[in-house]
């Protein structure tokens, strides 16, 4: 992977200058200097950031390495949630507001941090009634609402270790997940509400879980009026189940190194990975990251688009803005209902400081006109950011003029489920480049390599790495330890995150997407695997292969390529048949957009369906290499 690019490309020639004063009084005022910290002594740049946090008994050792597996704050013990609620509790911020939340038709609620320390312990002591405790699994299945935040933090509590399923997946993807982690419970609700329609939930639940013998219980938490019925003996009612319990629950001490949580990711192959991510490092990546790239300060009203089904809203909605004592926004809305100013309208009102969103979100934003943003007074934002995939040059001018009005850092930031926390960025103060992500943030030795992990030069191509260690890494695969070590593998000696890149001439890093066979769709992984194995299900199809088309929009939609069945014939009632059923199956979000009908697919002489062939033909460009295709 050595392919050259335009010179002009990456030749560092345009950036902004934020004004002086922001870096002044950032946390951290000089990226450089900072970074070289880190280089100096990368174990006590971490024991220092670790140390701003509380702990119930200290690490005898930051960090063990033993390549390709890393222990962080070895022998430590905490309570993330500790550090989320209790130590705001017992000092000024007892009644600052930790979370608030907008749902459609203006609806809020607002939680101070005494208040949000409250319901989790009672939440917690409702699980703990149930007979869960530390270790099993509960697959949490919900709209974005408190409650949803309130499981997580329960199950974190009491040593639960949460799987977080995005609420708009669909019965297959919900039941391969409870069954791979072996999910003793499930929390949901019977609907989620989305541009003014109510979208039941509750009945995919109760399909999802046929089959999946490791479930005894789901709670639900009732929305609809009237309420909803619940089937008897396996379905709790959510609020019912925190009466007469007591308003304090004790935190379960955990290892460092003890599983926080599991967050499934679409893989290349086969089944989603079981991504495992551990208390003690978790804990202080996520904070770190929150507070030094954020730079979040006390007054801050910050506001991350995300949904927690997705890491975005694990580290940055959940975890990190709670564990650093921000006042943290979410919304069940969405950008463009009841019109396109809905976000604008949230952040005036609200007065903002902090906004994170994504690329999918400001292209679209792009496309609805100026007029919207115009329309409402965004003054208090003072940082501005975005995630999920590449932030294209020309949404990254409109973003940072329209949105920023030319006065707010624009955070864009590079990292993953597996990584979880930012690992790249341009960091508040420093110049920013349209196009390029930035550099490894001080903690992270990020580098761009060739096949045999040697560095290339600028203005060529390669593979996106890590070269050293970080506390919020991932530790496993669950139940499949192979597949994480793979990421080591694949290239030696460093972390392979899957992404091609290329260096400009000053270090900045541009992310170009996926060299493997996931699709980002906005911002979302979708695997091919998950997306051709719902296609081959339907009856019609006997064949399969899915690539990413680039989308003015979501940055990649998906097309399908299919062989039908004998006896069945290409037709539009058809087409709309098979896309309605993967919806069906995995959920809109992994909809193809079109279907192209096929004879044959190009494969290998082994069998394997080569995706970049047809990617190039759509795509009109060379394919490379085809000396393996079968013909």
């Amino acid at each position: 992977m050595e392919a050259k690019f335009d010179v002009e490309l990456v030749k560092d020639v345009k950036f902004y200058y934020p004004p002086p004063e922001v870096k002044e009084k950032s946390w951290i005022k000089d990226y450089s200097v900072a970074y070289q910290e880190f280089l100096a002594d990368p174990e006590a740049f971490w024991e220092k950031m670790a140390q701003e946090l509380d702990w119930v008994r200290k690490w005898d050792r930051v960090r063990v390495w033993d390549y390709p597996y890393a222990k962080w704050f070895v022998g430590a013990r905490l309570n993330i949630t500790h550090n989320c609620l209790d130590r705001h509790v017992m000092n000024h911020r007892r009644n600052k507001v930790a979370l608030i939340w907008r749902g459609e038709e203006d609806e809020e609620r607002v939680y101070t941090y005494r208040k949000l320390y409250r319901e989790v312990m009672r939440f917690a002591n409702g699980l703990k009634k149930l007979g869960i405790g530390k270790g099993d699994r509960v697959c949490i299945y919900m709209p974005m609402v408190p409650e949803q935040v309130i499981a997580m933090l329960a199950c974190a509590r009491i040593g639960a270790v949460h799987s977080v399923v995005f609420g708009g997946f669909g019965v297959t993807a919900l039941n391969t997940r409870i069954v791979d982690a072996d999910a003793k419970l499930v929390i949901t609700a019977d609907i989620t509400v989305r541009r003014g329609k109510t979208i039941s939930l509750l009945p995919i639940v109760e399909e999802a879980i046929v089959g999946a013998s490791s479930i005894e219980k789901v709670i639900v938490l009732r929305r609809k009026s009237p309420q909803s019925e619940l089937q008897s003996g396996m379905e709790v009612d959510f609020n019912e189940l925190m009466e007469d319990v007591e308003n304090f629950c004790e935190p379960e001490t955990m290892d460092a190194e003890d599983p926080l949580f599991i967050l499934y990711t679409s893989g290349s192959t086969g089944t989603p990975k079981g991504v495992v991510h551990t208390c003690g490092g978790y804990m202080v990546g996520t904070y770190y990251t929150t507070k030094y790239v954020f730079d979040l300060k006390e007054e801050d009203i910050y506001w991350c688009t995300a949904d927690p089904g997705w890491i975005t809203g694990h580290s940055y909605v959940v975890y990190g803005p709670l564990a650093a004592g921000g006042t943290v926004v979410i919304s069940e809305t969405t950008p463009d209902y009841p019109d396109p100013g809905n976000f604008w309208n949230i952040i005036e009102d609200l007065g903002i400081t902090i906004f994170y969103t994504a690329p999918t979100a400001i292209r679209m934003f792009m496309k609805m006109g100026e007029k919207w943003p115009n329309g409402y007074d965004l003054s208090s934002l003072r940082i501005i950011a975005s995630v999920g995939e590449p932030l294209n040059p020309e949404a990254f001018e409109w973003y940072y003029h329209v949105i920023g009005k030319d006065r707010c850092p624009l955070v864009d930031t590079w990292w993953q489920t597996e990584t979880g926390m930012q690992m790249i960025t341009t960091m508040i103060g420093e110049p920013m480049r349209p196009g390029f992500a930035g550099k490894g943030i001080p903690g992270v030795v990020a580098d761009v390599v060739n096949k045999e992990g040697e560095s290339v030069a600028p203005g060529k191509g390669g593979f996106l790495v890590i070269r050293e260690p970080w506390p919020a890494m991932l530790r496993t695969i669950y139940k499949n330890d192979d597949r994480y070590r793979k990421y080591w593998y694949t290239i030696p000696n460093v972390y392979t995150t899957g992404d091609l890149a290329v260096k400009g001439d000053k270090g900045y890093i541009m992310i170009l997407g996926r060299a493997d066979d996931i699709i980002l769709v906005a911002g979302h992984n979708i695997g091919t695997a998950e997306v051709e194995s719902a296609l081959v299900s339907h009856p019609a199809v006997a064949e399969a292969a899915v690539i990413g088309k680039p989308d003015p929009l979501k940055g990649n939609s998906i097309k399908a390529f299919v062989i039908l069945r004998v006896g069945n014939t290409p037709s539009d009632h058809l087409t709309s048949e098979i896309i309605h059923h993967v919806r069906m199956t995995l959920g809109p979000i992994a909809m193809p957009s079109e279907i192209e009908y096929m004879e044959k697919l190009p494969k290998t002489r082994s069998g394997k369906i080569m995706r970049r062939v047809l990617k190039a033909k759509e795509m009109g460009i060379d394919p490379g290499d085809i000396s393996t295709l079968e013909e």
